[in-house]
């Protein structure tokens, strides 16, 4: 069945060649959305429950494991939207879920992959540019040289009296595993991607581009609330931290959202989000020992000035007509 006869919103022309007519525009399936909603935060709350019942916070060594599972409840929820969208569009068969969801086909091939390639380089590059400014505003000092404050971590872990290799060699070897984390990361990432930038995105864009960007990268923020209020990312346990959540995952689901939008895809937005996360603890490797540590709200890798870094941008994106409604919408046909 054609993607016009299983949509009942769109009437096919007797001219094979002519396009289709819309007989009316677009809505927001608001019941899918609900159900995403609810099972996406519901899920990730029953994930982390442990964390909580067992009360060791940050420290506690069921976390790395915890946060790895919960990233892949937004892949569940999607699958509860779809069941919900069924009703209202009909059978769409897996080459048209697939498509809608921008796992599938990879076309065009060469922006597809060109994209992803530059995700996995120009995200952590970003949060390069952060520390750049935080070492510009003299909030702490780096040890671009020694590497003293990742030496000073590695002494703390390593038994006494254990030789350790060449700081410089080990530093290197980190910066050259980004990208190699970035597809390490990809599954994982992928369990988040196919829900925000995958389904609900896209579901949101009668909205308009904008509107649709940013309720969808607030509620990315919002779905992380059951580890943020523990002291995840900022060290804060209250509000505030899930606020600062919700900003940074904003600014960075623009930038995200803007790569599925512009080639269709969710595979550029499922590496760049795995770099991302692979390039978070890079400024751990340049801090000096003795210098002070500004705030992970504001000089973490979501802090506040990674923020406005990103902010920038996304406003020279925009400056470029890189929103332009004519650059976005033909990839989500």
């Amino acid at each position: 069945m054609s993607d016009a006869q299983a949509d009942p919103t769109v009437m096919t022309s007797p001219d094979p060649e002519a396009p289709a007519v819309p007989l009316q525009a677009p809505r927001v399936p608001w019941a899918a959305v609900a159900v995403f909603a609810i099972v996406s935060c519901g899920l990730a709350w029953l994930v982390a429950s442990p964390l909580w019942v067992r009360g060791l916070g940050m420290t506690d060594p069921l976390l790395p494991v915890i946060a790895a599972a919960m990233m892949l409840t937004p892949a569940i929820a999607t699958i509860a939207a779809l069941l919900v969208e069924r009703r209202r569009r009909g059978r769409r068969g897996a080459r048209g879920i697939l498509h809608d969801l921008g796992m599938w086909p990879l076309r065009p091939v060469g922006r597809t992959l060109g994209m992803s390639a530059a995700a996995i380089v120009v995200l952590p590059l970003l949060i390069a540019a952060g520390l750049l400014v935080v070492g510009l505003l003299g909030l702490a000092r780096f040890d671009l040289v020694g590497f003293s404050g990742f030496a000073a971590q590695l002494d703390a872990v390593l038994p006494q009296g254990t030789p350790a290799p060449p700081i410089v060699l080990l530093v290197a070897m980190q910066l050259v595993m980004i990208p190699v984390g970035a597809v390490v990361n990809a599954p994982f990432a992928f369990g988040e991607e196919i829900g925000w930038r995958g389904w609900l995105l896209p579901a949101l864009r009668p909205l308009g581009v904008w509107p649709a960007l940013l309720v969808s990268g607030a509620f990315w923020g919002f779905w992380h609330s059951p580890l943020i209020l523990l002291g995840y990312n900022f060290g804060l346990t209250d509000i505030t931290g899930v606020l600062l959540m919700i900003l940074a995952c904003m600014v960075l689901g623009v930038l995200l959202g803007w790569t599925r939008l512009r080639t269709g895809s969710v595979w550029p937005a499922v590496f760049g989000h795995g770099a991302f996360n692979a390039a978070a603890g890079l400024g751990a490797l340049v801090v000096a020992a003795d210098s002070s540590v500004p705030p992970a709200w504001l000089a973490g890798p979501a802090g506040l000035i990674t923020c406005a870094v990103m902010a920038a941008v996304v406003a020279v994106l925009v400056a470029a007509g890189q929103f332009r409604r004519d650059r976005l919408d033909a990839r989500l046909g």
